[in-house]
């Protein structure tokens, strides 16, 4: 694999805070706009990546008054709904037994892909089956689309239909480096530096290794180098079994490596990454059936059409209701079949 100092993820995958604020904001605004002129945001996707926008779901040569228009999600209910699914990414890849670098790869291309798009335009569950396979090919770990979606309980077809539409989103940018892959160098770097027992060195893995999965739900694959989200899982790993002083430890590699950044500016990328996580909201049932309701809204006009159209439906069957809410808000917090 190439060196990342050179590779295409360093040079146009890591961004300043604001550059993703920026991109968040324009994929919102631009299906907002498109659900203003159209009625809808849903776009079709042919298996050659061709985009079909969506169809005026009114007469726009008429001038009867058009239908209101839903309310479409903000950023932060999109934010909510990509953390649901890169946590989707994660349990779908245990399910399968896929390694690390799978899960890791895959969420970077989900990462990657929505910001250039809105979940609005594009239904992540969809997305996010589709680069989990593309991660699988990458990575030398190859599963047939019908195998995978006979696992998941997914129509094979949607993920090969999505998988050009991602592939250009991505830039055709494949390679991707992981804070998984280094953990274990570091730590065979630690046991030199520091003579500690294997025992220790092995929870030191482990709970690197369960730090970084926290790290992949947050922004930070975006704005860090992997190296350094490795490192910030190791010296909380360090925090709990103590092997060595890790700041000395942090000196060591600065002066090995010849960097030009100070020991201070790498403890400042450390703590905040630390920080990205402290901040992170993970998505309730509660937040997802919400949000879910929004989008569906969104996607399908005709679920809006009806309820206009009766409007007393709902409190005729309040049992009914009550059971369809129960049995979304189960959908939300349970995934299908190794998902």
């Amino acid at each position: 694999m190439a060196d990342f100092q050179t590779s295409t993820h360093r040079k146009k995958w890591i961004f300043s805070p604001q550059d993703l604020v920026e991109k968040y904001a324009a994929s919102n605004r631009r299906a907002k706009e498109t659900l203003k002129q159209y009625g809808t945001t849903r776009m079709e996707v042919d298996v050659d990546g061709t985009i079909s926008f969506p169809k005026p779901q009114f007469d726009i040569n008429v001038n009867a008054e058009r239908p209101a228009t839903p309310k479409s999600l903000n950023c932060e209910e999109e934010k909510l709904m990509r953390v649901f699914y890169e946590q989707k990414i994660q349990e779908v890849c245990l399910a399968f037994c896929f390694p690390h670098k799978i899960q890791a790869t895959a969420i970077i291309y989900f990462k990657r892909f929505y910001l250039n798009w809105s979940v609005m335009e594009h239904h992540p569950k969809q997305i996010m089956l589709t680069c989990i396979y593309a991660s699988c090919k990458v990575e030398e770990n190859h599963v047939s689309a019908e195998e995978f979606g006979k696992g998941t309980q997914q129509d094979h077809q949607m993920i090969l239909n999505n998988e050009m539409l991602v592939l250009q989103s991505l830039g055709f940018d494949l390679i991707v480096y992981a804070p998984y892959r280094s953990i274990e160098g570091f730590v065979n770097e630690m046991e030199g530096f520091s003579g500690a027992r294997v025992e220790k060195l092995q929870n030191i893995k482990e709970i690197a290794k369960s730090e970084v999965d926290k790290y992949m739900l947050t922004d930070a694959p975006l704005l860090f180098p992997p190296g350094q989200l490795t490192l910030a899982s190791l010296r909380k790993a360090n925090e709990v079994e103590q092997v060595l002083d890790f700041e000395r430890y942090l000196e060591n590699i600065l002066f090995r490596q010849g960097s030009s950044h100070s020991i201070f500016e790498l403890t400042e990328s450390l703590n905040a990454i630390e920080s990205l996580v402290q901040k992170l909201i993970l998505p309730t049932g509660k937040d997802m059936q919400h949000i879910n309701r929004k989008l569906k809204n969104c996607w399908d006009p005709s679920s809006r059409d009806e309820k206009e159209r009766d409007p007393e439906k709902k409190k005729r069957d309040p049992e009914k209701k009550k059971r369809k809410s129960k049995r979304a808000l189960s959908e939300t917090q349970e995934a299908p079949t190794a998902m």
